[in-house]
C-alpha cells in the first residue's frame, strides 16, 4: 500500500502550469510542505527541525491549489509517494520523489491563520467557530428531540 498523509504549512506560493490532453487543459500545481518532526530537534535544543516534501496536484486539486493555497497555509494532504527521474542538461541522471496530492484540506481556521505569524489565510469556515458555541463547548440540542432519539445515554 501506497498512502501519505502529511500536515505542514506551503513554504511558497503553489507553481501552477497547465498541461493540454485529449480532454482540454489540466491544472498542474507545485508546492513544497515544511513538516515538522515529531520529536525533532537539533543537539541544542532549542531548534526544531523539518523536511521539506515536493507535491504536486492534478486537475481539480490543483485548481483548488491555485484559487486557495498561500504561502504560510497550514493544510493537511493524502495522497501517494511517486519516484521518478530525469537526465539534466548536463547529461546527469537526477531522481526525484514527490507525493502526488489525492486530497488536501485546510488545518486551521481562518482566525488561527491571522493569529498566526502567516498572514496567508484564505479560508472561509462554513461551521461556527467553537467560541460561537455553547459556554460548555457542546451545542444545544433542539426542542422537541427526546432522550430515546440520541445515540447516548
Amino acid at each position: 500500500m501506497n498512502k501519505v498523509i502529511l500536515m505542514g504549512r506551503l513554504t511558497r506560493e503553489p507553481d501552477i502550469r497547465y498541461s493540454q490532453n485529449a480532454e482540454g487543459s489540466m491544472a498542474v500545481a507545485r508546492y513544497t510542505l515544511a513538516v515538522d518532526r515529531r520529536r525533532g530537534r537539533n543537539s541544542d535544543g532549542n531548534e526544531q527541525t523539518a523536511d521539506f516534501i515536493s507535491c504536486v496536484a492534478f486537475g481539480r486539486n490543483g485548481e483548488f491549489a491555485e484559487k486557495y493555497l498561500h504561502q504560510g497555509t497550514k493544510i493537511a494532504i493524502t495522497g501517494r509517494i511517486q519516484t521518478g527521474s530525469y537526465t539534466n542538461k548536463d547529461g546527469q541522471r537526477v531522481y526525484t520523489t514527490d507525493v502526488v496530492v489525492e486530497e488536501q484540506e485546510f488545518a486551521e481556521s481562518k482566525s488561527a491563520a491571522a493569529n498566526s505569524d502567516s498572514n496567508y489565510a484564505a479560508y472561509t469556515p462554513s461551521r461556527p467557530e467553537p467560541s460561537q458555541a455553547a459556554g460548555d463547548g457542546f451545542m444545544n440540542i433542539p426542542d422537541g428531540v427526546d432522550d430515546e432519539g440520541l445515540p447516548f445515554n
